[in-house]
Formats: structure tokens, sequence, C-alpha cells
């Protein structure tokens, strides 16, 4: 018996929608990165991008556990000399959570092309409105 390896233009994507409400970040983002990389299929192979497209709604209202809406620290590099800047999480979460969310999947996606081509089908919305109804997205549980 031959082991079956994915091709890329067999590949079937779904849609999939999480309300990211009052839901802890990290247990979302295990869940979505896992759906993206499409380990969640039995045709799963690692050099093919077979991952699912995933909607994320209601971004600003994400929570997160501990003290760390008051001492996580994201830093970023401007390019400039002297140009390292630091931004508290809890502040960032309230002007743009889209940032945070995109920042954390892509941490956990793999670091190559095929990386940056799964973080291009997650779309992050601030509130629950989102212009993908005509996909048809299923509701993507996650377990608190």
């Amino acid at each position: 018996m031959k082991t079956y390896m994915a091709k890329k233009e067999e590949v079937k994507r779904d849609w999939y929608i999480v309300d990211a409400e009052d839901k802890v970040l990290g247990r979302i983002l295990t869940t979505i990165s896992r759906v993206l990389q499409g380990k969640h299929k039995p045709e799963y192979t690692p050099y093919i991008d077979v991952g699912d497209f995933v909607i994320i709604t209601n971004a600003s209202k994400v929570k997160l556990t501990g003290k760390k809406m008051q001492e996580k620290i994201h830093y970023y590099v401007t390019g400039y000399q002297g140009g390292l800047r630091k931004r508290m999480v809890g502040n960032t979460l309230k002007t743009t959570p889209e940032k945070i969310l995109n920042r954390s999947i892509r941490l956990m996606l793999p670091k190559t092309r095929l990386g940056k081509s799964m973080l291009k089908k997650v779309k992050i919305y601030k509130d629950a409105n989102h212009p993908h109804q005509a996909q048809q997205p299923k509701e993507l549980t996650i377990r608190n």
C-alpha cells in the first residue's frame, strides 16, 4: 500500500468562521493554525498547502489570561538607528486587534514561503461584520 501525497491541483478548500468574542487568544490560535496548515485533514502533506480559509470576527473582544494586557510587550523596529519601539499588548488590542492576531498566527506557522501563503488565507475583522457570506463559511468550534 502506497502513502497518499496530495497534489496542489487536487486540494479542496473550505471556509471556516470563528467568533473570537470572550475566547482565550492561545486556544483560538492553536486551532486556527492547524486548520490553515491542513493538519485536520487526512490528506495532509507537509510540503503542500492543503489548509482551509479562516474568517475571524470580533477580534477586539478576545481575552488574554493573567496580566498580559498590562505587562506583555511587543517589540518592533522602524528601520532607523535607535528605532526599536515597544508597545503594550493591551494598547494594541484596543486600537488594532487585527495586528495582534495576525502576528500571533504568523509565529505559529512555518517560517517559509509556504507559511506566508498560509497566512494569506486568514481574514481578520474587528467586529462581527465580514464580506464573506457568499463563501458559506462553516462554524469552527474552539474548545475552552
